[in-house]
């Protein structure tokens, strides 16, 4: 009985890790192709040739090493990506660059068809079933003009939305943003002495006071409504609203006093500003005192 445990806990190890390990190759998705290269990117190998590029949409690693890359709908299992590649495990939001030359025997990114002879590219998992993701091939592109999605991995299977002709291919790097201006420098090209920015800057600090105003002004204005009301409950109206009649000078000079008179250096009952003048009497009379006498000690000369 310990045994069959042991085999179903077992089973059930391999085949979550077979789930997370397909879901996570879902994570990858055609994101470019480049049919004719006449001039465009070349390969390892110093030649011009078509190619695909994959893109990993996640934040964390991606092992495609046993999926499969195909143009035939009919043979999902065409080209195998080799197992034992360190390569083949793309990092989170990165690319990957396979060269569609039908010559596999040049190393693990260049696979055994071309895409001129191909109408359609199906990338597919590693259980030779599911297909991941697939594009058309558009046959109205010029040499050297690749096809691919407007944002990385960002647009529909079919090419409808999300993709664009690029005359400017971006073969392992994003589709955008390599040529185009960055937000600082445009702001930097409107405000050259930083003006917008000082009064953007000095705007915000003032509406955060004000703001801070009056929320501070809301909560004393509840606070002083919840306190009328417990004393309300307690003593009645009359007593609130004789408190009301007082003013805030008064309480001040409460507690003023109050605090005077809990400091001992300040306290009323040690005057340190009086001067005692006492009555101090005498056991003798200093007329019988041997140093008030009127008569000089005789000294010898």
């Amino acid at each position: 009985m310990k045994r069959i445990l042991q085999i179903f806990l077992f089973s059930g190890l391999m085949l979550a890790g077979l789930s997370l390990n397909a879901q996570s190759q879902s994570d990858m998705c055609i994101n470019e192709y480049l049919v004719i290269n006449t001039s465009d990117f070349e390969d390892d190998y110093g030649q011009h040739n078509g190619w695909i590029e994959l893109f990993n949409s996640s934040y964390g690693t991606v092992n495609i090493a046993g999926c499969y890359l195909t143009n035939d709908p009919g043979n999902l299992t065409k080209y195998i990506i080799p197992k034992g590649d360190v390569l083949t495990k793309i990092k989170p939001r990165q690319h990957i660059l396979f060269w569609a030359d039908n010559q596999p025997f040049r190393g693990t990114f260049h696979i055994n068809f071309k895409l001129e002879d191909s109408e359609e590219i199906l990338f597919v998992a590693s259980d030779g079933r599911t297909i991941i993701d697939r594009i058309q091939i558009r046959r109205d592109l010029d040499s050297n003009v690749s096809f691919g999605r407007f944002n990385d991995g960002i647009g529909t299977r079919d090419g409808s939305e999300g993709w664009q002709i690029m005359s400017r291919t971006s073969p392992s790097t994003n589709n955008t943003g390599s040529d185009v201006e960055s937000a600082s420098t445009v702001f930097q090209r409107i405000d050259p002495f930083g003006a917008i920015m000082a009064f953007t800057a000095m705007s915000v600090v003032f509406i955060a006071l004000i703001l801070l105003y009056v929320v501070f002004k809301q909560i004393g204005r509840y606070n002083i409504y919840k306190n009328r009301q417990r004393t309300e409950q307690v003593h009645g109206k009359d007593v609130a609203a004789k408190e009301e009649d007082v003013s805030a000078e008064i309480f001040a000079a409460i507690s003023a006093a109050m605090h005077l008179h809990n400091m001992d250096s300040e306290s009323h009952d040690i005057e340190n500003t009086i001067l005692t003048i006492a009555r101090v009497t005498k056991n003798y009379s200093p007329w019988s005192s041997k140093i008030y006498t009127l008569r000089e000690t005789p000294s010898k000369k």
